[in-house]
């Protein structure tokens, strides 16, 4: 009962989830909503996806929350300043969560015939890494991030470990990392905190897209002391616990939420 009281902390609040149609950012979408926080939802799906899209909006509508869902590249500057001038109107004390959950990126060896070129690895690095500075640089400017705010970012173990055709993801992810150290530091005086969520191995769409993902989905079911995957319910669950007002004392970190996968050898 009394973290049911707590979860009142968030209603009413906003949160910007780039990301928000599938995966995690879907999930954290419709687990914020159940604690009565607002969604504005930026994604990219064709219409053969877009099912996906209606059925997160119906669910954040069935929660009792509002949502505003964008149907553009999230990386597109100009993409950017439009909706958070548009959002600007729509909440004007600014959003209490950002979350960056962007899946966009080359999934090539750095050499083979068909390896990375210089175009790919610079497009996985600016959706999958500084898209995160451009998004919080153009928030904060507009006033846009409430103070007490939170800054997520979605990393994974392949910052530090390699794994078949995962070089320009894994070079993304280990720079996320590094970005959130450097806005913990540079966002404190604003009173919001930033830090990465490494989830375990969860069966994702993105997961799909990388070769060999079958081996990584059975080698992390028999390693996790839990005996299955992560899920995105998982992840979105301590999404919302961290958005809570009594964790404004944790920033800087990468947060492993993996049911202790990544402690068994």
């Amino acid at each position: 009962m009394a973290m049911q009281q707590e979860f009142h902390d968030l209603k009413g609040k906003w949160a910007l989830i780039l990301g928000a149609s599938s995966g995690f950012g879907a999930a954290a979408a419709l687990a914020l909503a159940k604690s009565g926080v607002n969604i504005c939802g930026v994604h990219l799906d064709r219409k053969s996806t877009m099912g996906m899209v209606e059925e997160v909006v119906a669910g954040i509508k069935s929660a009792g929350a509002k949502s505003v869902f964008f149907n553009v590249n999230a990386s597109d500057p100009e993409k950017r300043k439009e909706i958070i001038a548009a959002m600007k109107a729509e909440t004007p004390s600014g959003f209490h969560v950002l979350l960056h959950s962007l899946a966009f990126g080359a999934l090539k060896p750095l050499f083979s015939e068909d390896a990375l070129s210089q175009a790919q690895l610079e497009m996985t690095l600016d959706v999958m890494a500084h898209s995160l500075v451009y998004w919080t640089q153009d928030l904060v400017k507009a006033g846009m991030l409430s103070r007490g705010g939170r800054v997520f970012a979605m990393t994974s173990t392949g910052s530090q470990r390699v794994w078949t055709s995962y070089g320009a993801v894994s070079a993304a992810k280990a720079s996320l990392e590094s970005y959130i150290r450097q806005m913990s530091l540079e966002l404190a005086p604003l009173g919001i905190t930033a830090n990465a969520i490494c989830a375990g191995v969860t069966d994702t769409p993105a997961l799909r897209k990388i070769p060999g993902h079958e081996k990584m989905i059975e080698l992390a079911s028999a390693k996790n002391p839990y005996k299955r995957l992560t899920t995105p319910q998982d992840v979105a669950q301590t999404i919302v616990a961290l958005s809570l007002p009594q964790t404004y004392w944790l920033t800087g970190n990468v947060l492993g939420v993996d049911g202790g996968e990544m402690s068994v050898d």
